[in-house]
């Protein structure tokens, strides 16, 4: 039985950026596949002005322009929505977008997602749309047309059947609090370094044990605010013993 086509929507004025980066690689072949399917709406196509004008200056006084409601919200309007539906508006005043939310939206069968630009909204698309405002990180865009390529290509990757093998992204960075745990192809050795010898042992227990310990002090080390949620999550006896052999737990 085929699985639903999770429908990305994503409302922006500069289509083509969506457009290009969904004929590329993954998003390419689950969009083949029928797993995904992304459309770019422009609002330009809804403005009442002659002129396609989608912006006007901001009341109070303020550099920049600021997005208009009526070409937003139409083309917002224009979306048949699916009962199991989200609404995405990308902000930096939203909250900040990560692994857990990817999951999360990952189970919904239709994504629509308002890219700002300019100044950014007027406020009211916001509340008219009652979306919810997300955010891709503590730095300022351009536009929001990078952040929603980012959600989708998170988001779809969740999805049975984009990768080769559900381990593809099961091991991945931050499914588990912890990040991945550093990998090698051939050479052996190159400019002096070597592959570590336990993964070139063939014992799968110990290369096991091995990468589990380098997750832990990968994430211990370079994200120690990840490694506390890990810490506190409910670890396996697995996960405990290699901890007290670290010195990290007693």
């Amino acid at each position: 039985m085929q699985k639903e086509t999770l429908e990305f929507n994503v409302l922006t004025l500069f289509p083509e950026m969506v457009q290009d980066a969904s004929k590329h690689s993954i998003l390419k072949r689950a969009i083949e596949k029928k797993i995904i399917s992304i459309n770019a709406i422009n609002p330009r196509d809804f403005s009442l002005d002659k002129h396609k004008k989608v912006d006007d200056i901001v009341f109070g006084g303020s550099c920049g322009m600021l997005l208009s409601c009526q070409p937003f919200l139409d083309a917002f309007d224009s979306i048949e929505k699916k009962q199991n539906s989200t609404d995405l508006i990308l902000s930096p005043q939203g909250k900040v977008f990560n692994q857990e939310m990817a999951r999360k939206f990952s189970k919904f069968s239709q994504i629509n997602i308002l890219c700002g630009h300019y100044e950014g909204f007027d406020e009211r698309i916001k509340i008219l749309s009652n979306a919810e405002e997300i955010s891709v990180g503590d730095f300022v865009l351009t536009g929001g047309e990078l952040g929603a390529l980012i959600i989708i290509d998170a988001v779809s990757r969740l999805k049975k059947g984009v990768l080769g093998k559900s381990e593809s992204f099961e091991d991945d960075s931050f499914c588990e609090n912890l990040l991945e745990c550093p990998q090698y192809t051939k050479p052996r050795e190159y400019k002096g370094l070597k592959v570590p010898e336990v993964l070139l042992s063939g014992n799968h227990a110990k290369i096991k044990l091995f990468r589990r310990t380098e997750q832990i002090l990968s994430t211990q080390k370079k994200r120690p605010d990840i490694f506390e949620k890990f810490l506190n999550s409910d670890l396996s006896d697995y996960d405990k013993k290699i901890l007290k052999n670290l010195g990290i737990v007693n």
